[in-house]
């Protein structure tokens, strides 16, 4: 039998204040808002086991300090006329948490069905904190920690950081001690930043980046779309395939090591060479997510940094390594300008649409790996050769997704025990489920034939 019932975290004195969003929950919020019943698919959530089990009033100390440690996790947010939107950091108040006490051998199905009730609820960003908190008790001792964070609050980056520094203060650590070791760039801190000379030179200079490589780039990559007769369609659903491949995992650093990259524009370099080759359009573009945490204070931060840089690869199609290479250059300087106030982009953006001269930016990457956790931390690398490797890998079609704006194919790339998956959502009108696997193999593919030429 399983019982329920709710405490909360109180929080008292903690650093508070209110200031303009900054570029990063502008962006977020903007989305989220928009997206109605369909919102809590941007929630963020967490089912950690506890090992070893703790009491729950430890749990609750825990994460007060976690509290105390970032201001994102006390945030609020209040639209400020038409083109404004306001944090407000509380000083006070409580978090409700949901306890769920149950047996052992329960604690496991009792805190999935836990989380998928916390975070299968949309955010009230005005009255709400980001947060929302789970635990599963058997025996005295909590189980599971279930967490549903808000994307207003942290993007994956920040979940991340959250994770860490929560493990941080089960050892013992403080939010007090934390802050006086490694400091972490507040959300109202950033903010300031943004709307200084320097900020404003820096969102200037990226919006000017975006219109030039838009204006420059191709009207239409996809030269003949798998089904244009859906394309007025409102009711037709997005497939979205998993590729897992035990395969790329192991070849992926193998040609980043021969090409002197790293992994990660092998994968993106390989993926615009695939659309290239697929499309018929020589030039391709991908809008790909990028954590802006290049500083130390910002990789610290728990909040939403994360935005969209505009990958623009010409000459995509002529060579794999040739492509390979030239991605790290290309998306070190789209990366450079991935830091905007976006509302005032979107506005440009759109102008260039209405005069047709926007280049197809439909297309979307996130690279969602942690940099800290590999495919081969719990599991042991392969002996197999990867010609008898590539066998090994599985596709399969989890879902679908109602109709998504401006997207004609979304990839993200995540880290899984011992596989990396490709994860690949599509517009069925220009690309259908045929051609998605032919996409996803033909990344694989690449990488895989690769660093076969190297030696199997």
């Amino acid at each position: 039998m399983t019982t329920a019932e709710q405490r909360t975290i109180r929080l008292d004195s903690a650093r508070a204040g209110t200031g303009p969003a900054t570029w990063g929950q502008r962006a977020i919020w903007g989305v989220v808002t928009r997206l109605g019943d369909d919102a809590p698919r941007y929630n963020l959530p967490v089912d950690l086991p506890l090992t070893p089990p703790r009491p729950v009033s430890l749990v609750l100390a825990d994460l007060t300090e976690l509290l105390l440690l970032h201001d994102s996790l006390h945030t609020r947010f209040l639209p400020a006329g038409e083109d404004g939107l306001e944090q407000v950091v509380d000083a006070s108040g409580e978090l409700p948490v949901e306890i769920r006490t149950t047996s052992v051998a329960q604690a496991a199905e009792v805190g999935a069905s836990l989380l998928k009730e916390l975070a299968g609820r949309s955010f009230d960003h005005t009255r709400e904190w980001p947060l929302r908190v789970g635990l599963v008790e058997s025996e005295g001792l909590v189980h599971r920690l279930i967490l549903a964070g808000a994307h207003t609050g942290m993007d994956y980056w920040g979940l991340g950081r959250l994770l860490r520094d929560l493990e941080s203060i089960r050892s013992g650590e403080t939010a007090e001690s934390l802050r006086g070791s490694r400091p972490s760039q507040q959300p109202l801190e950033a903010a300031e930043l943004q709307a200084s000379p320097l900020g404003r030179r820096r969102d200037e200079a990226a919006r000017r980046y975006w219109s030039e490589q838009l204006t420059a780039g191709p009207r239409q990559i996809f030269r003949e779309p798998a089904a244009p007769e859906l394309a007025d369609d409102p009711h037709r659903m997005f497939p979205n395939a998993l590729l897992r491949s035990p395969a790329l995992a192991v070849a992926v650093g193998r040609v980043a090591a021969e090409l002197e990259v790293s992994d990660a524009a092998v994968l993106l370099g390989a993926t615009s060479h695939q659309l290239a080759r697929m499309s018929g359009s020589s030039d391709v573009l991908f809008q790909v997510v990028v954590g802006n945490r290049f500083q130390p204070a910002a990789a610290a931060s728990v909040s939403t940094v994360a935005q969209e840089a505009l990958f623009r690869l010409t000459d995509a199609d002529r060579d794999f390594a040739d492509a390979v290479r030239r991605t790290r250059s290309v998306a070190f300087a789209a990366f450079r300008h991935a830091a905007y106030d976006k509302w005032a982009l979107d506005r440009e953006v759109a102008l260039l649409v209405e005069k047709g001269e926007a280049a197809d930016h439909s297309y979307w990457w996130n690279d969602t790996r942690d940099p800290g956790v590999g495919p081969f931390d719990t599991v042991e690398q392969p002996r197999a050769p990867l010609s008898e490797l590539i066998g090994r890998t599985e596709l399969s079609w989890p879902t679908e997704f109602l109709p998504r704006k401006n997207v004609s194919v979304a990839v993200d790339v995540l880290t899984a025990p011992g596989a990396l998956d490709l994860a690949m959502t599509a517009d069925p009108a220009v690309l259908g489920r045929e051609g998605m696997e032919t996409f996803l193999r033909g990344v694989e593919r690449l990488i895989v034939a690769e660093a076969i030429a190297l030696g199997d």
